[in-house]
Order: structure tokens, then C-alpha cells, then sequence
């Protein structure tokens, strides 16, 4: 690592990435995280829930209280003989940080860390609460983590006025876009029947594959809204299709099972969605199961303070003001925004993530800190 490379924010980021906390093993990486927050004057709370490691830790306990949310679980790299170097080295390679889990969201918790750190030092009076809320379960079932952890601080009573979630939002360069809100997630599983038989005497059998694709194409073709200002319209994605056997080719299935999944924003409920899935499957009069799991509910974060806040923190550290977008897959601020309106999620540049030679530039990781140190400055000014 050349000297002009080594900043706090990459140096800490490379420290986090060199754990290989794989989703749901920590590994210590929080324990890095914590040990930074205790020096600089945060009470830790390390909670375990099931098998998944949680973090809170708070600075004050009076004031307006703005909570910093991320995770430090991270997906399998995969084959490491795929990247360019060990993909829990930390390394750096033309001026970017490799590594898995470094754009999501290691570098985001790194940044969120220093800036914070750099805000606290240089205003030694500060008279309201700044939180971290860290879990471990984001990119698995997400059911031990920060709903947990919200569920824990509702019980102690604590209240959260802000949230800023370090998520990797940007889409082409760095505080280009934020996220003021995401679609709602929700999976399915329909299982058609029919009755097994041989191919030659389909007289004497249901095809259940038959009967499936017809009913499929009008399950895709619903128009379940027009979409908004906000949000684009909801459209129902098959993800798998499976009946009868990849050996054989003479017998007639007696099951089809598709699988689904539906994003979709606040012109829709769970519970809108699964009678208009109904709908279709009646209308046709064969028999069916239907299975339907939630992922999570949209979220949208009108203008506010944070907002406000956070375009002028972008413009003034990177002179361009971020745009706002409700695009992309889910994230723990659907859980966070139940209990805390003002819920936003700034971060890196979300190109490379989850893939192979996952990285971002160096220079990115220092300037996301000062963005984020200047958006606490603008904050904590106005409350």
C-alpha cells in the first residue's frame, strides 16, 4: 500500500475486509468496530441473537439521536482462484481497495466510523446522541439482526430521530444518488397438480404443464399498478419453473411448481398482491396451492431535515447534489424506517458488489467519510 494510499477510512476498511466474516460468522470484525467506538467514548452492547452477531454502541444519551446503520456479514467470494488477488486480503491494485465485501459494505462502515471520529474530536461540546447499529444478518435471513436489535432498543426505550444507512447507493460515481426509499419484496410458490402418466395415453393423465402455462402468462401479464413518481410499476418475475424428471422424457408430470417474486411500492400491500394472484388461479377452477413469504415491506422518506442535509453535505464535498432513488433490491432500512421517518442510505458506488474482484477506489472511501463528517456538521447544526 503506497503512502499516499494509506488514509484512516482505507486503512480501516482494509483492516475489516481482512476478516472474512461470512454471512452469519462474524470472525471479530465487529469487535474492530467496537474497540474504535469504546476509545472514542461510545457504551458498547454486543447482542447475540441465535447464531447472529449484533452491534449497538451510543454517544450521548440526550438531544436529537441519529442513528448510522450497516452490516459487516458479507457473501461468499466464491472461487478465490477468480480474483485478481486473495479476496480477504484488503489489497490495493491500481488505486482500488479489492476484497469482498469492501463497496458492501465494509468501506460504507469504515467511513461512517473515521467521519465520526473526526466530528467528535473537533466539537468536544456535542450535546446530542449518535448511534451505530451494526449487524451481522443482512446478507442472510435477516430475521436475528437489525429487526432484532430495533426490538431491543423499543424495549429500553430509546427513539431514533435520524437514520443513515452506509449502503453502496451511488450508481455511476461517488454521492451521485441516495435512497429514499425501496420496493417492498415478496416470494411465492404456486404448485399446480395433475396426474402421472404415460406420454403416449395423455388421455389418461393431467398435464399439469399444460394447465401451468396459460395460467402463468396471465400471472406475468398483470398490471398490478401504473407505478408513481416514486416508484416504477410492480411486475411479477417467475424465478423457477420445475416438473416431472431431467432423466426421463416419456412420462407426464404429476406437479408443477413455479416460484416468483414481487418488488413493489406503496401502491400495493401484501395482502392487495396475494387476491390479485388469487384471482387469476381461481378464474380458472383447478385446484392449486399458493405460498407467499414476505422480504419486506417498501419504505419511502419524504423531504426532511436528513435530506436536506445530506444533498448539501454532496455538494459541498463533492460539488454534485445527490439524486434520490428508490431503485434496486432491499436492504435493513425497510426494517429501520418502521420506527424512524427520516431514513436514508448514502454509500460507494454499488458496481462491483457481489462479484468477483469486488473494489473501489481509494480515493472514494476517503471522500464518502468526509461527506458523511460534513453531513453530521449539517445536521447537528440545524437540530
Amino acid at each position: 500500500m503506497a503512502n499516499d494510499q494509506q488514509t484512516p477510512t482505507t486503512d480501516l476498511t482494509a483492516q475489516l475486509v481482512r476478516v472474512p466474516s461470512i454471512t452469519p460468522t462474524d470472525a471479530g470484525c465487529q469487535k474492530i468496530v467496537a474497540e474504535r467506538l469504546r476509545a472514542a467514548g461510545f457504551t458498547i452492547h454486543e447482542l447475540r441473537f441465535g447464531q447472529v452477531e449484533n452491534l449497538y454502541a451510543r454517544y450521548g444519551t440526550s438531544g436529537k439521536h441519529l442513528c448510522l446503520a450497516g452490516h459487516t456479514d458479507v457473501v461468499s467470494p466464491g472461487d478465490p482462484a477468480q480474483w485478481q488477488c486473495d479476496p480477504f486480503a484488503g489489497e490495493i491494485h491500481d488505486g482500488r481497495l479489492i476484497g469482498r465485501g469492501v463497496a458492501d459494505m465494509k468501506g460504507g462502515v469504515a467511513a461512517l466510523v473515521v467521519a465520526v471520529e473526526r466530528y467528535l474530536t473537533a466539537h468536544p461540546d456535542f450535546a446530542h446522541s449518535i448511534s451505530f447499529l451494526i449487524t451481522g444478518d443482512e446478507e442472510g435471513e435477516a430475521v436475528d439482526g437489525t429487526v432484532r436489535v430495533l426490538e431491543w432498543l423499543k424495549a429500553r426505550g430509546e427513539r431514533l430521530d435520524f437514520c443513515l444507512v452506509g449502503e453502496p447507493t451511488s450508481d455511476m460515481t461517488l454521492g451521485d444518488q441516495y435512497k429514499n426509499g425501496r420496493r417492498g419484496s415478496l416470494n411465492g410458490e404456486i404448485r399446480i397438480p395433475g396426474r402421472q402418466g404415460h406420454v403416449a395415453h395423455p388421455h389418461l393423465a393431467d398435464n399439469p404443464i399444460h394447465r401451468a402455462m396459460p395460467l402463468l402468462a396471465r400471472l406475468v401479464g398483470l398490471r398490478l399498478d401504473n407505478g408513481s413518481a416514486d416508484f416504477p410499476p410492480t411486475s411479477l418475475q417467475l424465478t423457477t419453473i420445475h416438473a416431472g424428471e431431467a432423466t426421463t422424457n416419456n412420462v407426464i408430470p404429476g406437479l408443477l411448481i413455479a416460484r416468483f417474486n414481487i418488488r413493489f411500492g406503496t401502491a400495493n400491500t401484501p395482502e392487495s398482491l396475494e387476491k390479485a394472484i388469487r384471482g387469476v388461479l381461481d378464474a380458472d377452477g383447478h385446484p392449486y396451492e399458493l405460498r407467499l413469504e414476505l422480504s419486506g415491506l417498501p419504505f419511502l422518506t419524504e423531504s426532511g431535515l436528513l435530506a436536506d442535509c445530506l444533498r448539501q453535505a454532496t455538494q459541498e464535498v463533492l460539488g454534485i447534489t445527490a439524486r434520490p432513488s428508490t431503485g434496486g433490491g432491499t436492504s435493513d432500512a425497510r426494517f429501520i424506517s418502521r420506527d424512524c421517518p427520516q431514513t436514508l442510505e448514502l454509500g460507494l458506488v454499488g458496481k462491483t458488489i457481489h462479484k468477483v474482484n469486488e473494489s473501489t477506489p481509494v480515493e472514494d472511501l476517503e471522500m464518502l467519510s468526509r461527506v458523511y463528517e460534513r453531513l453530521l456538521e449539517r445536521l447537528f447544526a440545524a437540530s
